[in-house]
């Protein structure tokens, strides 16, 4: 794993293929950004964690939050996932492993060829401020450990209305 990235940094700016054609930026200045990397169709808990940020979508429009969502797979596996589970945020695909390491993520290699076919980067959460500075990051070596994304919102609003800093850059 390469070093973390520091709260309060610019967040790495990435382009990436989206499903449905054209791509997703992640990062840059200019809006609130919610990035979230799933690992990817194979992952059961990221389906359920997928479905309660479509389910979560509009409140985070009407927050002016961009909610995208980013996984290591391949094209036909990143539109089977949006299609399965009519996913309609953006949906990234082919984030490459070095960029995921840039990202401060882990990655882990299949468990078995039933699981998946290519090693994948673990869950991330990041909010990205208007000024691209990473305002919250959450990277987790496991599939288990996720932020509640309807607290993370709670969370977000709070940050606007109080004009609440960006923690832990000491």
């Amino acid at each position: 794993m390469s070093s973390k990235l520091e709260a309060g940094s610019t967040m790495p700016e990435i382009s990436l293929p989206k499903v449905g054609g054209g791509s997703i930026r992640l990062g840059g200045p200019g809006r609130w950004q919610l990035v979230v990397v799933y690992r990817g169709k194979h992952c059961p808990i990221c389906k359920k964690y997928l479905a309660t940020l479509q389910e979560l979508k509009s409140d985070y429009d009407a927050s002016d939050t961009e909610v995208v969502a980013v996984s290591t797979d391949p094209r036909e596996k990143a539109e089977a996932q949006a299609s399965d589970e009519g996913l309609s945020m953006p949906i990234g695909y082919d984030l490459s492993i070095a960029q995921a390491r840039d990202l401060g993520l882990y990655i882990s290699n299949p468990r078995s060829p039933q699981e998946t076919d290519a090693p994948f980067a673990e869950p991330g959460t990041f909010v990205i401020n208007p000024d691209g500075h990473l305002q919250i990051i959450d990277i987790s070596n496991a599939p288990f450990s996720r932020p509640d994304l309807a607290a993370l919102l709670r969370g977000l609003n709070f940050i606007r209305e109080k004009n609440y800093p960006i923690r832990g850059t000491a």
